[in-house]
């Protein structure tokens, strides 16, 4: 497959500035993910402390954690990413105000009196972080050369388990210490001070004299209608088979990550502080190696053949999912949490090769677009209806298995995961012809 053309092959005197740039670009977009996804999963371990406050239902806690995010997450995605693929946008401005808004609406949240109030602040964490990822994979696949670029997704991708693991340690530590709502506003105020970092140390390479030398060497490029761009990005078999099986992984992810942590406080008798702890160190950490091996697997066996790109994610959630099922079937809560360390890690590889070969599917003025669109199926499925659809079972199986129905619902849930990882082998098989007629 041709490799397309990288700010260095086109200037090669740019070459020391497009590797200093690309260095502070990468660690700076994974510290905001790291944000992201701090003030986005601490609602999980707060999710019980919540619930007994304000008096409020499984059902209501589906809602708040997951659809009233994700829904104006997931449909604002799509015009904000029409934006952030314009030549003429600011994607680090774009980030920047993102940061800011989410921020605040994570600390609002500690101020809430009531579950409409929350809702309504959840609803604002969700617009916010909504500019982040598009914007951030756009600028990602712009600075990095296609032969490294699911490594640099995947480094970008464990803002996910680093931002869950703090989120997890901090929010359950807080809630234990000072209450809910003081660590809402604990890890939502931090956020405004490093989006001032973001806006003066960042530089979008369509401007200054990277951009400038650029548009020298290369033909002037027209921005695709919206139209085209959503026909770019749909008329890609491989792409719809990996957003049906991101969508899915996202699914039973964010359900599991929900109901987990309420899982181990309910029927394991851990502490929100406990559980934090446990979860998120320990599965914090397997999430992280898994999410940047599967970057790291992703380039080196793609080189040989594309399809190899999703070999790892299809193989590693089929055996992940009796894995899964003994570890929700432990009556012990160590033995219990050990034997959702390797499924986690298998769970965590597709990340990387999911979100590169998105990039790689389309033409680079739909790049954005195709991120929001992956991101879309992932929220509005996996974030909107996971949690929402766990608590909502879990409440029709109470009847039945009383306290225990948050592991019965967590039982299925392991044995689903076997979905995704036909989806991705499906998608696998496509890969070499599409990326080479778009090449």
């Amino acid at each position: 497959m041709a490799s397309e053309p990288t700010a260095a092959s086109i200037v090669p005197s740019a070459l020391p500035e497009r590797i200093n740039s690309e260095r502070l670009l990468l660690w700076t977009l994974l510290v905001v993910y790291i944000f992201n996804f701090l003030d986005r999963q601490i609602v999980t371990i707060l999710a019980e402390p919540i619930k007994r406050d304000l008096g409020l239902s499984d059902t209501q806690l589906g809602l708040m954690t997951g659809l009233a995010f994700a829904l104006f997450y997931a449909i604002l995605g799509i015009p904000i990413a029409r934006y952030a693929d314009r030549p003429t946008a600011n994607r680090v401005g774009l980030i920047s105000l993102s940061l800011v808004l989410w921020s605040g609406m994570t600390a609002l949240c500690g101020l809430a009196q009531n579950f409409g109030q929350l809702l309504l602040a959840r609803v604002g964490v969700g617009v916010g972080e909504a500019g982040c990822t598009p914007a951030a994979h756009s600028l990602i696949s712009d600075m990095v050369p296609l032969e490294r670029r699911s490594s640099a997704i995947a480094f970008y991708g464990l803002g996910i388990p680093i931002g869950t693991l703090l989120g997890m340690i901090i929010g359950g530590f807080l809630a234990d210490v000072v209450g809910w709502r003081s660590a809402f506003l604990f890890v939502g105020l931090p956020g405004v001070f490093l989006a001032a970092f973001v806006w003066f140390m960042l530089r979008d390479p369509r401007r200054g004299s990277l951009a400038t030398a650029l548009r020298a060497k290369a033909p002037v490029v027209q921005q695709l209608s919206a139209r085209d761009a959503l026909r770019e990005v749909f008329g890609s078999r491989a792409f719809l088979l990996l957003s049906i099986a991101g969508g899915l992984v996202a699914f039973l992810s964010y359900g599991k990550g929900v109901w987990a942590a309420i899982f181990f406080i309910r029927t394991h008798g851990l502490t929100p502080g406990e559980t934090g702890l446990a979860l998120g160190v320990v599965l914090g950490l397997a999430g992280l190696f898994g999410t940047w091996a599967g970057g790291w697997l992703a380039d080196r066996y793609g080189k040989r053949s594309r399809r190899h790109m999703f070999t790892g994610p299809a193989l590693g959630m089929a055996i992940a999912a009796p894995i899964l099922f003994l570890g929700y079937s432990a009556d012990n809560w160590m033995v219990a949490l050990a034997l959702l360390i390797v499924p986690t890690i298998f769970n965590s590889l597709y990340y990387g090769p999911t979100y590169a070969a998105a990039q790689q599917l389309v033409r680079p003025q739909a790049r954005a677009m195709a991120t929001a669109v992956m991101v879309f199926a992932q929220n509005l499925i996996g974030l909107g209806l996971g949690p929402l659809f766990f608590g909502m079972l879990s409440d029709a199986l109470r009847p039945m298995a009383g306290e225990e129905s948050v592991r019965w619902v967590l039982f299925g849930a392991a044995w689903l995961g076997l979905i995704p990882a036909f989806f991705f082998w499906r998608a696998s098989l496509r890969l070499d012809a599409e990326m080479a007629a778009k090449a």
